[in-house]
């Protein structure tokens, strides 16, 4: 049994029986507990740190665990109906009020109910994630001299190295003294959509974009004004129209499997999308979280924007989290000119730094054997999984169609047929035991039409896809067209 299934069943067990202790009376011992439920030593301690936590036991090294006295009653609730006036009243000065509205991003990142099967999140399945590798490196890295001493402002500068060549490529355009490192891909976007424009203004997206920045840009009183995408990304004939009536100085771009449309930036539309912007006196937001993420059979991967700009256009964000863990919340932001002054002291004001030993970590993962082999496994069992579901779609569910098959990327964009009402399938289906995303939250204007995000990276195996996509069917066939 997987150790983290086994630690949520005996913390489950231990918890049903706690009661029957008296307060500070002592449970079963440690051993006691391992040969009754065939658990390893390292299941039941976690298993009681778990219960201690939740404040029903005490653990005493040496001594034992024993159930908690009872918690005394509740402070007095007070009444703080006050805060609506104060978290609202405007002074009159914002020309955007600060709009403070995770729902879009929250749905994704929360784990869904027992017996729901995934389709909304973003992060790889904990059977892909490389734990062994991860906890190697974390080991490696807590041993390293100096590893939990303060590190440098701009992040451990081998690090920063590996980012340049990462993020520069073979030109090597970018150096290690153009990079930042940052506490995972959103934090760097919040710091670069503070760091370019002032609360009011306008930025320009593309529509749909990703929740998470429209959400960080209006939480810092910014005005998100939609640019279209089509298949070849965004419009650059558009971009330009956009930049002339909004006066915006900042375009938000994910020119690669973009997030979630899956397309990918045209050739000839990178060169427009710098000259335009170039033209416009104005900064282009390279959000690239998806370059770890290419299928198998993707074709070869374009450079990144940032390795063709010799005039400081992009601010380039990257992130290794997507590709390993949720938890390993390290990332970097790359830019060339004044910009990164002001980069470096909005992300010193907001956090300090990214943690030493977790650079560390980030540093020996990305040096060992294991991270080309993970690479290589991703990109298989992300191709197979894309394959299953959308098979599966076409059998089962012929009426929602893919416009476009990313060929990375962990999530398919589905067009509904006309008057579907999105809310009301994603509700239906969640009823059916599949979280699915409705496209709403992806657009900051009205969208043209109704649309789904299934994400296939988070589900637990393909069997799970196709079991998904059957109860997606199942509530489909409840909605009314």
């Amino acid at each position: 049994m997987h150790e983290r299934n086994s630690v949520a069943e005996l913390a489950g067990i231990l918890r049903a029986e706690v009661n029957r202790y008296s307060p500070g009376e002592k449970l079963p011992s440690s051993r006691a507990l391992i040969d009754r439920f065939h658990v390893s030593p390292v299941t039941v301690s976690r298993a009681l740190a778990a219960l201690a936590a939740e404040g029903l036991v005490v653990t005493r090294p040496g001594a034992g665990a024993f159930r908690a006295e009872p918690r005394r009653a509740p402070a007095r609730s007070g009444d703080t109906s006050w805060q609506q006036v104060a978290l609202s009243a405007e002074t009159g000065d914002e020309a955007v009020p600060r709009s403070v509205d995770a729902r879009g991003i929250s749905f994704s990142l929360a784990a869904p109910p027992p017996g729901v099967i995934e389709l909304t999140g973003g992060y790889l399945h904990p059977s892909l994630q490389p734990e062994r590798a991860l906890a190697a490196a974390l080991a490696r890295a807590g041993r390293r001299p100096g590893a939990w001493e303060r590190p440098p402002l701009e992040g451990v500068g081998d690090l920063r190295a590996w980012f340049a060549r990462e993020i520069g490529g073979p030109a090597g355009l970018v150096s290690a003294s153009d990079v930042l490192i940052t506490s995972g891909g959103q934090s760097a976007l919040t710091t670069a959509l503070r760091a370019l424009a002032p609360p009011g203004a306008p930025v320009l997206v593309e529509s749909p974009t990703y929740p998470g920045m429209l959400a960080a840009a209006r939480a810092s009183g910014l005005r998100p004004v939609p640019v279209p995408v089509d298949d070849r990304g965004v419009r650059a004939d558009l971009l330009a129209d956009a930049f002339r009536a909004s006066r915006a100085r900042v375009f938000v771009c994910q020119p690669l499997y973009q997030n979630p449309t899956g397309t990918v930036l045209a050739d000839e539309r990178r060169r427009e999308v710098l000259r335009v912007a170039r033209a416009a006196g104005a900064f282009v937001i390279e959000d690239d979280f998806a370059r770890r993420l290419a299928h198998e059979d993707a074709p070869p991967l374009p450079p990144t924007l940032a390795s063709d700009d010799p005039d400081g256009v992009v601010v380039h964000v990257c992130s290794l989290t997507k590709f390993t863990s949720p938890s390993l919340r390290v990332g970097a932001l790359a830019a060339r000119g004044p910009v990164l002054e002001r980069l470096r002291a909005i992300q010193v004001v907001d956090s300090f730094f990214v943690p030493r030993p977790l650079q560390e970590a980030a540093l020996e993962l990305v040096g060992s054997p294991a991270w080309a082999r993970h690479r290589r496994t991703v990109a298989a069992v992300l191709r197979t999984r894309r394959e299953t579901l959308l098979a599966e779609l076409g059998r089962r569910l012929p009426a929602l169609s893919a416009g476009f098959v990313p060929p990375g990327g962990f999530h398919v964009w589905l067009r509904l047929p006309d008057g579907t009402d999105e809310n009301a399938l994603a509700a239906a289906a969640l009823r059916a035991g599949v979280a699915v995303s409705p496209g709403r939250p992806f657009f900051c204007a009205e969208p043209p039409a109704p649309h789904l995000r299934l994400c296939f990276s988070a589900a637990a195996s393909t069997d799970e896809l196709a079991e998904g996509v059957r109860r997606l069917r199942a509530a489909h066939d409840e909605v009314p067209a």
